[in-house]
């Protein structure tokens, strides 16, 4: 599905991209070997199988960013479409950077009407804590409320 809207929104993006570029939710258009290529060396997802990742893709919400009918952008949401919502694995290939698709992506995706009876957003990141505080995101207030459980056994990385 393609929310047509998007093309009129960041003001930091230059008109010509707006009409270069597209963003849509069709699994069946991902490049999920590209997705892997990149996760597998990302920092949060190192070495992951590709099965995981096909995985992963299979049980959330997935946007891809295209330019023609290249994928040059992805991200995840993991979500029961009311009370919480998991965004992840959002990123935009290394040419591609520095030109605003980023923050329209991440606008695309927080203003998706799907998603907007979400009460509850979290993410992770080690070194885009800007881009998404510009969104409403915040540090945890009462961290100690958050609990993880490691599954060592799981085949994931």
């Amino acid at each position: 599905m393609i929310f047509q809207p998007i093309k009129k929104r960041c003001s930091e993006m230059n008109e010509e991209l707006k009409h270069r570029f597209y963003i849509n939710t069709d699994k069946s258009k991902l490049d999920i070997q590209m997705v892997h290529d990149f996760l597998q060396t990302s920092y949060w997802a190192e070495n992951i199988p590709l099965a995981t990742v096909e995985k992963s893709i299979n049980n959330s919400l997935c946007f891809g960013l295209y330019e023609d009918n290249q994928q040059v952008g992805f991200a995840r949401v993991i979500t029961d479409y009311a009370t919480s919502a998991l965004l992840k694995d959002v990123f935009i290939l290394e040419p591609y950077r520095g030109q605003g698709l980023g923050k329209w992506f991440v606008e695309y995706i927080l203003e998706y009407p799907e998603l907007q009876d979400v009460q509850r957003w979290l993410l992770g990141t080690k070194d885009a804590h800007g881009l998404y505080r510009r969104y409403g995101f915040k540090n945890l207030t009462e961290p100690e409320k958050i609990m993880m459980r490691l599954n060592t056994n799981a085949n994931q990385a």
